[in-house]
């Protein structure tokens, strides 16, 4: 039976999230990743008798994260995770930003491959480090590495490599092969790969995500793995991440951080995220309805606008649209913003070549869909 109840758009506008509080009156928003889903049972229940309990202070240690972890990573992709190598802390950004921390110094290079996440600029700066864009290879909509270029920054003094893994926005799930390879060129030139695994869980074929730090001994050697199940099971404002690790090297790093980088994240979303582990069956429900939707996106699309560009994507619930052919001007997104009142990210968030580009958030009802593409089609002559 699914257990996924999609909320409709009434309901949806009295969220107080930024998705739904930041877009401007009667504007559909569909930029934000959180999915339009009511979270799993369990997890409601334990948030309420927490609640219930005025069970409301501080954090501390939290072992069911790092062993309820260690059990969905098994179960999910076949990956041994030693419990003990779970740090928890406040996102995947704090977990990202604070373990480069330890390895890197201001002015020293981190490489990413763009179209990618916008944060992973953002943190760089957060860093005082030095961006060093080595853009993804692209066969029509399909992005995957450019081992040449990736060879050459490595070669040229990259210290860090912000990986996404699996990719957003634009949908890749990366083969064994590729990340091996990967890895190797990491411990040839001295790169550590932060690889950041919040999309996993999102894989439509879970067989074929393979986490980075299962690759192989080099993976692990060379690789940190920062994750959270806030995108997975819509937990985001609960505040809570991992930061993962499977050598002596990595996990003394990890420990060697203040350790407020684990007291800061939040004590609901420590115990939801645990509690998240152990929900694979509302997970599954969820790809089954996330699958429905973003096939319809493509029926839709094929229908009312044929000419725009959609790869269906191999993970998470973002559609990464080519809207060249609508003519909308130097910013599609904008335009539909203001005209359409329907909001997407812009292509340029994403990388600087990509202006006629959206980011379309898919993780809603049908319904919504529908009325987003139809808005679009209201400003295309």
């Amino acid at each position: 039976m699914n257990q996924i109840k999609v909320f409709p758009l009434a309901e949806l506008q009295k969220r107080k999230s930024d998705k739904w509080r930041g877009y401007g009156e009667g504007v559909l928003p569909l930029p934000v990743m959180e999915m339009d889903f009511e979270i799993a049972k369990p997890i409601r229940d334990l948030l309420i008798e927490m609640i219930n309990n005025s069970d409301t202070g501080y954090l501390g240690p939290v072992d069911e994260y790092g062993k309820n972890f260690a059990v969905f990573a098994k179960s999910r992709w076949n990956w041994d995770v030693d419990p003990t190598q779970v740090f928890t802390c406040t996102d995947v950004a704090v977990g990202m930003i604070e373990m480069a921390r330890m390895i890197i110094k201001p002015g020293e290079k981190i490489m990413i491959n763009t179209p990618v996440y916008h944060n992973f600029a953002n943190w760089i700066n957060e860093l005082h480090c030095t961006q060093v864009d080595t853009p993804l290879k692209r066969d029509g909509l399909h992005y995957t590495f450019d081992f040449d270029l990736i060879e050459r920054d490595y070669a040229a003094g990259v210290k860090i490599h912000f990986l996404c893994n699996p990719h957003n926005p634009v949908g890749t799930v990366f083969t064994r092969d590729e990340l091996s390879h990967l890895a190797d060129l990491a411990k040839k030139y001295g790169v550590t790969i932060f690889s950041d695994e919040i999309h996993s869980p999102l894989t439509y074929r879970k067989e074929e995500f393979t986490p980075f730090l299962a690759v192989s001994e080099t993976a692990r050697e060379v690789g940190i793995c920062v994750t959270s199940p806030s995108k997975s099971f819509n937990l985001a404002g609960l505040k809570c991440a991992a930061i993962v690790t499977a050598s002596e090297k990595q996990k003394n790093l990890a420990l060697s951080m203040p350790k407020a980088v684990h007291y800061r994240a939040s004590l609901f979303g420590a115990f939801a995220g645990a509690q998240a582990f152990l929900c694979e069956d509302w997970l599954d429900d969820a790809l089954v309805q996330l699958r429905t939707n973003r096939d319809y996106l493509k029926e839709l699309l094929d229908e009312r606008l044929p000419t725009v560009g959609y790869r269906v994507p191999d993970c998470s619930y973002v559609a990464w649209l080519d809207l060249t052919s609508l003519n909308l001007g130097e910013n599609p997104a904008a335009r539909l913003h203001e005209e359409a009142k329907v909001a997407f990210n812009h292509g340029v968030t994403f990388s600087p070549t990509h202006t006629q580009f959206i980011r379309f958030n898919f993780g809603t009802s049908p319904e919504i869909i529908a009325e987003a593409v139809n808005r679009i089609t209201t400003i295309v002559k």
